[in-house]
């Protein structure tokens, strides 16, 4: 079942469900879903040079990743065909009983953006700023702005607690990330 706003309200009270930094409850709580905003914080992959990058290599993945910090009030360009990753300005936290997806708000998607190509999924037990899959689909540039409202995340109600949540215990790879974080499959057992 999805939350709606009412539900979503209830539990941000409550404090089980955490956005932190939610500047505008009545702008940012929708009917079935929050906005989120994007963050200062982009990462990019310096790929010209590069033959492959070979996903079980941790340090190929590293090599080739730049981070670029965006000042209030300026824009990242994302060009045509680019990838990018982005983050959420807001921080989440995700109780054992919710499952969370981000999606990329309509109008963003109106002008050819998506924010995630594979990972718009966020487990019970997550917790820290979302890293959004940036893309251009479109055939002209689109300049992105730190504070924009850019995705939104739906709240889903599980049949019951996760036993193990994402975490510590779980050794995730991703818990407590306070930026985008390009991949890290090199890690994978």
């Amino acid at each position: 079942m999805i939350l709606s706003d009412r539900d979503l309200k209830a539990r941000l009270e409550k404090g089980d469900l955490v956005v932190d930094s939610i500047i505008d409850p009545d702008l940012q709580i929708q009917p079935s879903s929050i906005d989120l905003r994007l963050g200062n914080t982009f990462v990019v992959y310096k790929l010209p040079h590069v033959a492959c990058i070979d996903a079980r290599d941790a340090k190929s993945v590293e090599t080739y990743t730049e981070t670029i910090e965006i000042p209030d009030g300026e824009g990242f360009v994302l060009q045509p065909g680019a990838f990018a990753l982005g983050a959420t300005a807001e921080i989440v936290r995700i109780p054992a009983d919710l499952v969370a997806r981000v999606e990329g708000r309509s109008s963003i998607g109106r002008i050819a953006v998506v924010v995630h190509a594979t990972a718009g999924f966020i487990d019970p037990g997550f917790e820290g700023r979302i890293t959004l899959e940036l893309s251009n689909l479109g055939r002209c540039a689109v300049k992105l702005y730190p504070g924009m409202r850019i995705s939104q995340i739906v709240l889903h109600t599980m049949t019951s607690p996760a036993e193990r949540p994402y975490g510590a215990g779980r050794h995730s790879k991703y818990q407590g990330q306070m930026g985008p974080v390009a991949s890290r499959i090199g890690r994978d057992r």
